[in-house]
């Protein structure tokens, strides 16, 4: 359970994390993240194709073509080419991680996930939790839907 507090920041940088997936080009689903350390804000990612590509997500079919970068993917690899660290931070995402991007949280030192939606397949999520990385869904916010 966590503290009234704690709730507040959690609510507001998933709001955050939802605007910032505004930004995403992509139709099928816009997803944001935020990645917080020690109360400040050290990386961003929104899902999108890889810099230098054309920024549509879909096909001519509407699949999402298979080299477009999940949000968290874009937000531990931001900090990956900074001078900063995910170990001990918190990742907050509109949308619950993938299996492949369950691994990259985890490998980054990511210690807790905050998500709004659940993506159709748990598997990321039971892959965290058994990583010891502490998970928490917050669909309840009405305020962000």
């Amino acid at each position: 359970m966590i503290d009234k507090k704690q709730e507040r920041y959690d609510k507001a940088y998933l709001r955050m994390a939802k605007e910032w997936g505004k930004l995403s080009h992509c139709n099928r689903k816009q997803v944001g993240a935020i990645i917080v350390k020690d109360r400040m804000i050290i990386s961003d990612g929104y899902n999108g194709t890889p810099t230098g590509f054309e920024n549509y997500c879909e096909d001519e079919e509407g699949y999402t073509k298979w080299y477009v970068l999940h949000a968290e993917a874009n937000a531990i690899l931001k900090v990956a080419s900074s001078t900063q660290s995910c170990v001990g931070a918190t990742l907050y995402i509109t949308l619950s991680p993938c299996k492949e991007c369950s691994k990259l949280v985890h490998q980054a030192g990511i210690k807790r996930v905050v998500y709004l939606e659940e993506y159709k397949d748990d598997s990321g999520i039971r892959f965290l939790e058994k990583a010891g990385v502490v998970v928490e869904h917050l669909a309840e916010i009405k305020e962000l839907v």
